[in-house]
């Protein structure tokens, strides 16, 4: 095999090989590139008879468009949740995808840096001996294992506590926190809130960042925080409903009391999310980011709904920090109104 470093990447090709070899198996189109072999330019003529050798260094290259490009918006702050630092504020979860290809495939798209993995033994391997944890970049993803499914504060701990076992096991550094839900009924899936406050309470004297599903009452929301939540997070809607921020007004207020003197503290939607739309309303009211899974896993089209999501964060958060104009009751022209002609009589 013939080693060789293309366009700064090492490759091991077979020999003999020529320039015009290399291009046919790369597949490009040599009247569209130019090529340098140790910094001397190869005429496109010379390609078929260019030999190349052990420990060449080739660069193909193109044209591309030039100019400034395109501007930036200013920077942003990161998100931070208790130990964890992130730049992308959507967070996704992993379940009800039509399989695992999908679901690797629309992580990506939407940008998350955090997805969320429940923690099942009947689902560990699927009907094809496959494992999630083989679709998912364990380097590039930070794992937040959730306790769903959990109907009382002692099912949610004992999920948790395995949950740090496994990413422990696995190296990831999703092991030092967890997304707690502790369900009041199977009808309706809202968190009971006095098996959530327990649970709160007992996994934060484990030393586990816990990441609080909860309703929108303003008052569990400030009792959360005070027992040590990493992070408060209140639902747009039921789980999976689909229905949007239906109580825009409590999201304020848990904004203004978890933020009191704390104004970093994160606040991040959890459920309800039915389309992009619904991210931005989150966003804009102030919330510091969006956990979702149902409303890109269940669109008729989930990789495009994934990009459509991640930017729907992205431009609620800008709009939220530009700060929209109020809202008036009467019109204001945008156009003045001085120097204009004289009226038709």
């Amino acid at each position: 095999m013939l080693q060789l470093t293309i366009n700064g990447e090492p490759k091991d090709l077979p020999e003999p090989l020529t320039v015009a070899d290399l291009l046919a198996r790369l597949g490009f189109d040599r009247r569209k590139v130019a090529v340098e072999v140790n910094e001397m330019v190869v005429p496109a003529a010379r390609h078929a008879e260019q030999r190349l050798g052990a420990g060449d260094r080739v660069e193909v290259v193109t044209l591309v468009g030039g100019g400034a490009p395109d501007p930036q918006p200013p920077a942003d702050k990161p998100l931070v949740i208790g130990k964890f630092t992130f730049h992308s504020r959507l967070i996704t979860g992993t379940g009800k995808y039509a399989d695992y290809e999908q679901m690797r495939d629309c992580l990506a798209a939407s940008g998350c840096e955090v997805t969320t993995v429940a923690v099942r033994r009947e689902r560990l391997i699927d009907k094809e001996g496959r494992n999630i944890l083989d679709y998912l970049d364990l380097k590039r993803y930070t794992i937040l294992p959730n306790t769903a499914g959990c109907f009382s504060a002692e099912d949610a701990v004992r999920h948790a506590r395995l949950a740090r076992e496994l990413l422990a096991n696995l190296g990831n550094p999703g092991a030092d926190w967890v997304k707690l839900e502790c369900l009041g009924d199977k009808k309706t899936l809202l968190p009971d809130p006095v098996a959530t406050l327990q649970a709160t309470e007992q996994l934060v004297k484990e030393g586990l960042q816990v990441l609080v599903y909860t309703s929108d009452d303003p008052i569990m929301a400030r009792r959360l925080k005070e027992a040590g939540a990493a992070s408060v997070m209140p639902a747009g809607s039921p789980i999976g409903s689909g229905q949007g921020v239906l109580n825009p007004n409590n999201i304020r207020i848990i904004l203004e009391y978890l933020k009191d003197g704390d104004p970093d503290y994160p606040v991040i939607v959890d459920a309800g999310v039915g389309t992009a739309s619904d991210v931005t309303v989150a966003m804009e009211l102030g919330c510091d980011g969006v956990l979702l899974n149902t409303g890109i896993a269940h669109a008729q089209d989930p990789l495009r709904m994934a990009h459509a999501m991640r930017h729907a964060c992205e431009a609620g958060r800008l709009a939220w920090l530009a700060g929209r104009i109020p809202r008036k009751l009467y019109a204001q022209a945008s156009s003045p109104m001085e120097g204009r002609i004289a009226p038709s009589r």
